[in-house]
């Protein structure tokens, strides 16, 4: 375990970071929003295209990849939302608990793969969020609406967010200009790999940020169900899944990080707009990157994850 632990330490530290400048509000005024806008729209993708571009993607097995991830994704959303009646939760809160489950905080993906596995790692990370943004945002969005916590306009809304995620659009590129065999001409690749280089320590720092340790109070059952989901149940499916497809090697070490990662500090903002239960949301974000920091390790160790 302790190769495990030295390598997400590192990580965890930035996120530590972020907290602490997040309490103590430096710099202050809107630094850290239009920072967080910055990573998003232009470094993130950054370094999403100088990845999938010159990767050899024919060494990542894409097909029992999707099908271990998506469907992991799939089932836990499907058995939630049979349960619902049972769990007895309201719209709002179900759809903050949802958003726990089926999101993933893709900067300690990445970050993970690149610090266990470098470059592999990395490139079968940029494949797993070509993947499951596009299907996390889907379910994400389905179960607002059948939900009723908002109306047609914030449906037609979503979608076109959905359309112009600029995580799917990078993706997008970064494959075409790979299978197109054009790849990064001229300056563009040391150029791209530059701003990708910033991407994930200033993401990690972003996320200690965005936490809200008060929010924790608000949590209570739903909380409790979202985490135990995410954490311990979605690892283990993930697994079986893997065996279930074949998944070997790398492709399956990536895989179980990506299904030990806790939920998105992005879906607070989704909770906020769709009808959600923002607080219980910013309490989920909150409580599962927190105990992340200890799961993560555990669960890595246990599945069998080097």
């Amino acid at each position: 375990m302790s190769s495990i632990v030295d390598a997400l330490a590192p990580l965890f530290a930035l996120i530590a970071l972020g907290a602490v400048l997040g309490w103590a509000r430096f710099p202050g005024g809107e630094f850290w929003p239009r920072l967080e806008r910055f990573i998003y729209y232009l470094l993130f993708p950054a370094m999403l295209v100088a990845t999938l571009a010159i990767a050899d993607v024919r060494q990542v097995s894409v097909l029992p990849l999707a099908l271990t991830l998506v469907g992991t994704m799939i089932v836990l959303g499907s058995a939630l939302w049979l349960a619902r009646a049972r769990l007895a939760l309201s719209p709002p809160v179900f759809t903050s608990a949802f958003q726990g489950v089926v999101r993933f905080n893709t900067y300690v993906g990445v970050a993970g793969a690149a610090a266990l596995y470098g470059e592999p790692g990395l490139t079968v990370a940029a494949v797993a969020i070509a993947l499951m943004v596009p299907t996390a945002n889907i379910l994400c969005v389905l179960a607002f609406i059948v939900s009723g916590t908002q109306g047609p306009a914030s449906v037609g809304k979503s979608v076109l967010a959905l359309v112009r995620n600029p995580l799917i659009l990078a993706c997008l590129a970064g494959v075409l200009l790979n299978v197109s065999g054009i790849g990064l001409p001229g300056l563009s690749a040391p150029a791209l790999a530059l701003l990708g280089q910033a991407a994930l320590p200033l993401g990690l720092v972003a996320v200690g940020v965005a936490l809200r340790p008060k929010a924790l109070w608000r949590g209570g059952r739903a909380f409790w169900l979202s985490s135990l989901l995410k954490l311990v149940a979605t690892p283990v499916l993930v697994l079986g899944l893997a065996w279930l497809f074949g998944l070997h090697g790398v492709d399956r070490h990536v895989a179980l990080l990506f299904a030990a990662l806790p939920t998105a500090t992005s879906a607070y903002i989704l909770a906020r707009q769709l009808g959600g239960d923002a607080e219980l949301m910013a309490a989920i974000i909150t409580g599962q990157t927190l105990l992340a920091m200890l799961a993560m390790p555990v669960m890595l160790e246990l599945l069998g994850t080097p």
